[in-house]
């Protein structure tokens, strides 16, 4: 599927203690499937990243999933889509920006939140300038989106990067925001 038709969704290999978080992944998967698009995401079959790409298979998406081999016994690599599996997890993030045409972020820990801080350095520096949309109904992203505004008014991030880093409470406004 071309680039242009696929999303890279960044989340969590754990539930959390909401489920309003499985909620969120459960409504992005169906809304990848119902839009037409194709997925790509870490590979993992657990946690939200794994009720996400159900979701999406169960709705006849396509799904590309992308794995360190260190990773695919803990992360329980998800066997119902294509699997790619790479080295490092830079390389995991490189293919997945190549593959995709812009980023979801759902709730998730430090290393969802380590995927989409390069990311966003790579917009930032001009490498992949695509969107990025934090998705969560529950504020999840606001501890981290008053971070990135300190960084900003300290001079350290450029303002542009606003206009990188969006945010939607629903799956449809995510992927509208994206042009998907």
């Amino acid at each position: 599927m071309p680039k242009q038709r696929s999303v890279c969704v960044f989340c969590g290999s754990r539930d959390g203690t909401s489920p309003a978080y499985a909620d969120l992944a459960l409504q992005f998967g169906q809304e990848v499937a119902r839009r037409k698009l194709r997925m790509v995401y870490g590979g993992g079959g657990i946690g939200l990243m794994g009720i996400a790409a159900r979701a999406a298979r169960r709705g006849k998406a396509q799904v590309l999933g992308i794995i360190p081999d260190f990773l695919s016994t803990d992360e329980v690599a998800f066997d119902d889509c294509e699997l790619e599996i790479v080295d490092t997890l830079h390389e995991r993030k490189a293919r997945m920006a190549m593959e995709s045409a812009g980023f979801v972020v759902l709730p998730g820990g430090i290393g969802t939140m380590e995927e989409v801080v390069e990311v966003l350095s790579w917009s930032n520096l001009g490498l992949f300038p695509m969107k990025t949309v934090f998705l969560d109904n529950n504020g999840y992203w606001d501890p981290f989106f008053a971070l990135l505004e300190h960084s900003i008014k300290e001079g350290f991030t450029s303002e542009s990067l606003r206009g990188q880093a969006l945010r939607a409470q629903t799956a449809d406004k995510a992927l509208d925001l994206l042009g998907l």
